[in-house]
C-alpha cells in the first residue's frame, strides 16, 4: 500500500518565532529557556507563536549554550539479545554506514514519547519506532521539517509513515488451522490488550476464524494487560469443567510465558491444552513438549525497514509504503497434541 508524503518545508526558528510575537529574539530565548524575568504578556505572546508556528527547540544549539548535552552512551557488549529485529537491524545499518543508538521505552506511552523527541531533536536523520501511544500527532511537525520515521510491527497512530508489519491475520489464522487440524473444536484465544494494533488484529482476526467454522466467540476469546493476574483469570474461565477448551492460541510471547507459567503450576502435564503461540522463543524447542509457534521473520523485517529508511533518507518526497511481511508456523509438539477429554 502506497500514499503520496506531503512536501517538507523548513522547521521555523527562534527569529520566526520573534517576528510572530513581535519581540526582541532575547526575549524568545529567554522564554524558551524558561528564564522566570520574562513578563507574563511576553511570555503568553512568544508561547502563542511558538505553538502557531509548531516551532520546536534546537536542543544541539542548547548544549551549546550549556556545555552539556544531557544525554550518557552506554556502549555495552550486547543490548539486541532480546531483540533480534533491533540486531539484524544495527548489522544493516552498520554495512550502510549508518550508526544506531537505540534506546528503551519500556512499553511507556510518556517515555516513548520523550526518547523519540530527544532524537528528534539532536539531529537525528530518522528514527525507527516500535509505537506504543495511542496519538503520535506529536511526531507530526518534525516528520514535516525532515524527521525521517519508520513504524515497525505496528502502525503510527496520527501521522502516516513508512511501515513495516507482520502478517497478523494470517499467522493467527495458521495457528487455529493447526489446531483444527488435529482433532480440536473448542479453541480459545488469550491476547494482549485491544487497544495495542498487534492485539486488536489478532484478536479479530481470530474472531473471523470462529466465525467461518461457525462457532460462538463467547467465552473463547480472553485479551487484556499481559500480567500475570489476569490470565491465570483467563486460563480458569478457558478451562472451567463443563466449556473446557481442549487448545489454545496465545497472541504473543509474553501472553504464551504466562499461560505457560499457570499451565505448569495449576494444570497436570497429561490434562494441558494443545498450544499455538504467536512469536518463536529461544527456548521454545527445550520445553516439553516443545512449543508451537507462528514465527515472525525478523531478519525480512529488519532489511525491510532499513530499505525504507534508506530510500526515506534519499528520496524524501518519494510516496509512503507499509510492507507486510509473510510469518511461519514451525510446528513442535505443544499444537499438534489431540483434544483431551
Amino acid at each position: 500500500m502506497t500514499k503520496a508524503s506531503g512536501r517538507r518545508s523548513r522547521r521555523p526558528t527562534m527569529v520566526d518565532v520573534a517576528r510572530e510575537a513581535g519581540v526582541a529574539l532575547s526575549t524568545v530565548s529567554r522564554v524558551v529557556n524558561q528564564d522566570p524575568t520574562v513578563g507574563p504578556e511576553f511570555a503568553r505572546r512568544v508561547q502563542t507563536a511558538i505553538d502557531t508556528l509548531g516551532y520546536r527547540p534546537d536542543e544541539q544549539a542548547q548544549q551549546l549554550r550549556r556545555g552539556t548535552s544531557r544525554t550518557i552512551g552506554m556502549a555495552a557488549r550486547e543490548m539486541s539479545a532480546r531483540n533480534p529485529l533491533l540486531a539484524e537491524f544495527e548489522r544493516g545499518a552498520y554495512a550502510s554506514g549508518l550508526t544506531v543508538f537505540a534506546a528503551s521505552t519500556a512499553d511507556d506511552v510518556e517515555r516513548e514519547r520523550t526518547v523519540v523527541l530527544s532524537m528528534a531533536r539532536r539531529g537525528f536523520d530518522g528514527v525507527v519506532l516500535e509505537p506504543i501511544g495511542p496519538d503520535h500527532s506529536y511526531l507530526a511537525p518534525e516528520i514535516a521539517t525532515g524527521l525521517a520515521v519508520v513504524a515497525v510491527d505496528r502502525p503510527v497512530a496520527g501521522p502516516e509513515t513508512d511501515a513495516v508489519l507482520a502478517d497478523n491475520a494470517a499467522g493467527i489464522d495458521m495457528a487455529y488451522r493447526q489446531l483444527a487440524a488435529h482433532g480440536h473444536s473448542r479453541i480459545a484465544y488469550i491476547g494482549d490488550h485491544e487497544r495495542i494494533f498487534t492485539g486488536r488484529a489478532r484478536a479479530a482476526a481470530f474472531r473471523a476464524c470462529l466465525s467461518a467454522d461457525g462457532r460462538a466467540v463467547t467465552g473463547l476469546v480472553h485479551t487484556g494487560e499481559t500480567v500475570q493476574h489476569r490470565i491465570d483469570v483467563a486460563m480458569r474461565a478457558v478451562l472451567s469443567a463443563e466449556t473446557a477448551a481442549t487448545a489454545l492460541v496465545t497472541g504473543n510471547v509474553t501472553t504464551t510465558f504466562a499461560v505457560l507459567t499457570y499451565l505448569a503450576a495449576e494444570v497436570p502435564p497429561e490434562r494441558r491444552p494443545a498450544l499455538v503461540g504467536f512469536d518463536d522463543f529461544p527456548l521454545a524447542s527445550l520445553l516439553d513438549p516443545p512449543v508451537t509457534v507462528i514465527s515472525q521473520d525478523s531478519m525480512a523485517m529488519a532489511h525491510a525497514a532499513l530499505n525504507l529508511m534508506t530510500a526515506r533518507l534519499a528520496a524524501p518526497e518519494r510516496p509512503l509504503e507499509t510492507v507486510t511481511v509473510p510469518v511461519s508456523l514451525i510446528a513442535r509438539g505443544s499444537g499438534e497434541r489431540p483434544p483431551v477429554h
